[in-house]
């Protein structure tokens, strides 16, 4: 007879009961185990989030139940072979450098593309950072219902957007310029007056009239100084050109410039900036979008507005504000309805708050012309 232990090593933890089987009885007993057949219902992606970089792009796919069922890293020539073979998916990616290029690109292949803002992303990003994490939090955020998108930019719209860059960044170049002749000046003893258009006017006449106070070497130094600064100026009326030209061809630009406070600059620049107006709710969704309404901290149902919120594009609210304050200068020869309201606004508020204001009513008024392809109608007094 043999032992229930036979064949047991000893090293073995001891067994008891029922559970006390030798090795060589389990082998006599174990099964094949059968291979499971996959489950009929295949798991398909139907929503991919991507990690967008310059050469290293990291893409995460869910299924309709938010399950990850994909996650990939792949080079800049691959990704788009990728796309054009991936079956209809809602694909979302983050606002950023590239980001309307990329949503062009997948679009052609029938792909529903959505742009987030990153501080929009950033709440759905798990423990620590890293690109494969941010892609995962992306895909999750677009199927959100309550999602702020960011509307995406045709090709026409981005070469008006960068000839603002381009000209806002040589306005600044002009202005460090200027500075810069002055502080010298003033080292040698000439004192030239404030402004750039004084400084247009009197420079040349200036450093001739003054130049016995200068050297030789310091001559030289302020005459190429005052060449780069007319370089600059025939830059900057190319590109101020290219955008009034622009405005008087682009109906919706000439449409906006109905508008008492919006010229050329402003209406490019907001054509540029805004691809569908329609994509925010009313006039003051619009507004807020671009900073222009008040900041609130309520609690307790204790209502407390704070100054203007200042979010979205400071480029755009500056020239609401500053196109605000030149129909100000002119407000008392008017008699309409609307002069009416700011003159009473002023008194009561100040030059600066008003201005707020009118920039703040021109963007509702962008809003409703934008959505409904009318002109604007000014009220009768």
């Amino acid at each position: 007879m043999h032992s229930a232990y036979e064949g047991r090593n000893e090293m073995d933890p001891p067994l008891c009961g029922s559970t006390a089987m030798s090795h060589n009885e389990f082998k006599k007993i174990r099964k094949p185990i059968e291979p499971q057949e996959a489950s009929p219902m295949k798991q398909e992606m139907t929503v991919l989030g991507i990690d967008l970089a310059k050469h290293v792009f990291h893409a995460v796919g869910m299924d309709n139940t938010g399950k990850i069922v994909f996650r990939k890293r792949f080079s800049r020539h691959d990704l788009i072979p990728f796309i054009a073979k991936l079956p209809i998916v809602l694909i979302g990616i983050e606002a950023c450098g590239g980001a309307h290029y990329w949503a062009r690109r997948f679009r052609t292949y029938g792909h529903e593309v959505k742009l987030m803002a990153p501080q929009f992303v950033k709440p759905y990003v798990k423990s620590n950072k890293n690109d494969s994490r941010d892609a995962e939090a992306i895909a999750e955020a677009v199927t959100r219902p309550t999602m702020r998108f960011v509307p995406i930019k045709d090709v026409d719209q981005q070469d008006i957007q960068a000839l603002h860059r381009v000209r806002e960044r040589l306005i600044g170049e002009r202005t460090a310029l200027v500075n810069e002749v002055h502080g010298l000046m003033q080292e040698y003893g000439i004192v030239m007056p404030k402004g750039v258009a004084k400084f247009r006017q009197a420079v040349v006449e200036k450093l001739e009239s003054e130049k016995d106070k200068l050297t030789a070497l310091s001559q030289e130094m302020f005459w190429k100084l005052v060449e780069e600064f007319a370089a600059l100026e025939k830059q900057l009326a190319y590109y101020q050109e290219k955008l009034d030209t622009l405005a008087t061809t682009h109906p919706e630009c000439q449409r906006l410039m109905t508008i008492p406070g919006i010229g050329p600059l402003t209406a490019t620049a907001l054509v540029a900036a805004v691809s569908d107006a329609s994509a925010f709710k009313n006039g003051r969704q619009f507004a807020a979008w671009l900073g222009l309404v008040p900041r609130q901290h309520t609690t307790g149902g204790k209502e407390r507005l704070l100054g203007i919120s200042k979010r979205g594009d400071t480029y755009l609210r500056k020239l609401l504000v500053h196109g605000a304050r030149a129909t100000i200068r002119w407000v008392g020869r008017k008699t309409d309805r609307r002069s009416q309201w700011m003159r009473h606004l002023l008194e009561r508020r100040g030059k600066n708050r008003t201005a707020v204001a009118v920039a703040n009513k021109n963007a509702r008024i962008v809003w409703a012309l934008l959505t409904s392809h009318q002109d604007y109608q000014p009220v009768p007094s």
